[in-house]
């Protein structure tokens, strides 16, 4: 696949990495799906772990938080904002009561929901991040799920230790992160 393609592609992917429900198909998702690491079963297990938290948290908080929901094989990272401890608590146990969640990191933050213009400068920074990644070919980027949120990027991912460093050492000298916390399972 040419190099602007897969920047194309993962851009695109970082657009539409808010929404649950968005479904990939085609010659793209095939190369996604046999360039990535986990299953195939996973990979949809994922899915439906992200759906599964993300109505059941709409349904008992509706508009009173903003969560984002990842799970990267099987494991699930919280992040947003809620308005106080007992529904950051609250939402962490949803998220650990769904079926097939492995383990949950909740790093959510008590305090109001943040502006879209911070939404839309977050996803500018983790097409950044990504971008960095394909250019620096020290990796597969699509070995690595970038997540931003207030400008803080989640890094996920089954890697090696040393793609862990090079993507912390990327994600980290970008401009706009001001830091990296992983959420790692590695290989090897």
């Amino acid at each position: 696949m040419p190099r602007v393609a897969l920047v194309a592609l993962l851009v695109l992917c970082a657009l539409l990495s808010g929404c649950p429900a968005v479904l990939v198909t085609g010659a793209g998702a095939g190369v996604m799906a046999a360039e990535d690491r986990r299953t195939l079963g996973t990979i949809t297990e994922d899915q439906g772990i992200e759906f599964k938290i993300g109505n059941q948290v709409s349904e008992k908080y509706q508009d009173r938080v903003h969560l984002n929901v990842t799970s990267y094989n099987r494991m699930v990272l919280l992040t947003g904002e809620v308005p106080n401890e007992e529904a950051k608590r609250g939402i962490e146990r949803i998220a650990r009561s769904v079926a097939n969640v492995r383990g949950v990191t909740n790093e959510l933050s008590i305090g109001i929901p943040t502006a879209m213009s911070t939404r839309a400068n977050d996803t500018y920074i983790t097409s950044k991040v990504k971008a960095r990644f394909v250019d620096a070919q020290r990796f597969n980027a699509l070995h690595v799920k970038v997540v931003t949120e207030n400008g803080v990027v989640y890094l996920l991912g089954l890697v090696s230790r040393q793609e862990a460093k090079d993507a912390i050492q990327l994600a980290r000298t970008t401009e706009g992160v001001k830091k990296v916390v992983t959420v790692f399972e590695y290989i090897g």
